[in-house]
């Protein structure tokens, strides 16, 4: 017989995080616990945004119905019927059904005694390094940022861009960090012709990729800038759900995922394949999150290309332990753990 409960947990950020849209000083998750007949427990994490229409507050709101659905199926093995379940109770709350999705996943895979992964049947050889986020501040704190990332080892930065500094932000991310990949996320904040004009600025510090240069609901804005983008385009605020990959195939090159945007970890697989099946490259990226959600993520990273899985590295602490992110690259096979790896860390 399951059993069910959920918590808020507050968290705070190491450093004020700041984007094109807002700055974030601290959070709330959701933490999920479903607990099985002999005691195993699958723990699931949700972090809303209120970009997406969520926050704490809704979640809670929604979790009784979503975990009474759980309980009365009583079989995590059933994710199918589980998932049908919530979304017949509860409609859109991708957040909380992320983290139902992610603590399920955590207590089958911990009943059958095996890491994630391995119960997925993925090779933990194939994996991919993450990224570490480099947020919008003043030229000098963010120079200090890029030195301390670079110094820890990170090998690829994510740069937050969209300011009338962008250039100077580059500029100065580069001289500080000449041998690392850098990536520039717009988080939305341009027109298209100042995307075309920024990204061909980018093009000259060496960029990888850039990251949702327009507003999502630019359609034909961001197909312009793709046809015309001097480096190739990620889309993240466009791509949100499973029906949004085959509308940003012909405006993209990368999609960003997030199980907070898809509902869960059954929905990203679903949407990794149709990614490839248009083209696509996949980036699975995460919100400011901790690892009772980042873990199950990066039990996906063999079938993935890139990798935004900094979300608990940027928080001043994360009191759950998750996969091991030596210099962002994802340690599945230093993942002994059955499950997602996610666990309280001692008091």
């Amino acid at each position: 017989m399951l059993t069910t409960d959920f918590e808020r947990v507050s968290l705070r950020t190491e450093h004020p995080f700041t984007i094109a849209r807002e700055t974030i000083h601290e959070i709330e998750n959701v933490i999920v616990r479903i607990e099985d007949e002999d005691g195993r427990v699958g723990l699931g994490g949700a972090s809303p945004s209120r970009h997406y229409g969520e926050t704490v507050d809704t979640i809670v709101a929604v979790m009784p119905a979503l975990l009474e659905a759980v309980e009365d199926i009583d079989d995590p093995h059933n994710l199918q019927r589980i998932e049908h379940a919530m979304s017949t109770v509860v409609n859109d709350n991708p957040a909380a059904k992320a983290a139902v999705s992610i603590a399920l996943h955590d207590l089958v895979a911990k009943r059958v005694d095996l890491p994630l992964y391995r119960h997925w049947g993925l090779d933990s050889t194939e994996t991919v390094t993450s990224s570490f986020t480099i947020a919008i501040d003043s030229l000098e704190r963010m120079a200090t940022k890029t030195t301390d990332a670079v110094e820890a080892g990170y090998s690829i930065l994510k740069v937050k861009l969209g300011t009338d500094r962008d250039r100077a932000i580059i500029e100065m991310v580069r001289e500080h960090a000449p041998d690392a990949t850098i990536r520039v996320d717009a988080n939305e904040a341009w027109t298209p012709p100042e995307a075309i004009q920024k990204i061909q600025m980018l093009a000259d510090y060496d960029v990888e990729f850039v990251e949702q240069p327009l507003p999502a609901a630019h359609h034909e804005g961001l197909k312009h800038v793709y046809e015309r983008s001097a480096l190739p385009i990620a889309l993240d605020e466009s791509c949100v759900t499973l029906p949004d990959v085959p509308r940003i195939a012909d405006r993209a090159d990368i999609a960003n995922l997030k199980l907070m945007k898809c509902g869960g970890l059954r929905e990203a697989r679903r949407m990794i394949h149709t990614a490839r099946a248009h083209g696509l490259e996949v980036m699975l990226g995460c919100m400011i999150e901790s690892n009772a959600s980042i873990a199950a993520a990066a039990h996906l990273a063999p079938l993935l290309d890139y990798a935004d899985l900094d979300g608990s590295l940027l928080l001043a602490e994360d009191p759950y332990d998750g996969v091991d992110l030596p210099n962002g690259r994802v340690d599945l096979e230093g993942t002994s753990r059955a499950g997602t790896g996610a666990r309280r860390r001692p008091s």
